[in-house]
């Protein structure tokens, strides 16, 4: 289960992977992860954006296809995932899952986005 703590909530997704996916705060384009619940944890699987830039270090193996640049990210699995609203971005972090249920997380500066995989969703 994916659990997702925000703006004074908790909510339980039953799902067994995610994207997520943002509009870079300078260079304006759309970065997107791809994420799997692996039971307690989160493991990032792959990640695109739409350009290099300024903050966008597009690692030597990754790969231009479809007008973006995709490449698999060297990070182990998670326990949780913190995402914190800077304000500075022009748009907010968007969770979808496979079934096509889509959430904004963090519109507003400053808001926190705790994410985590369990069997409950009782630890925020």
């Amino acid at each position: 289960m994916l659990c997702i703590a925000s703006a004074g909530a908790v909510a339980a997704l039953a799902a067994s992977s995610f994207t997520l996916s943002w509009t870079h705060s300078v260079e304006h384009t759309q970065w997107r992860e791809s994420w799997v619940v692996q039971g307690d944890r989160l493991q990032v699987v792959e990640a695109s954006v739409e350009g290099s830039g300024a903050g966008i270090a597009v690692p030597p193996d990754a790969v231009w296809a479809d007008g973006r640049w995709s490449y698999k990210p060297v990070l182990g699995p998670l326990p949780s995932l913190n995402l914190a609203a800077s304000g500075m971005t022009p748009s907010p972090w968007t969770l979808c899952t496979p079934d096509g249920q889509c959430l904004a997380l963090g519109e507003k500066a400053g808001e926190v986005a705790r994410l985590w995989a369990g069997p409950s969703c009782d630890r925020p």
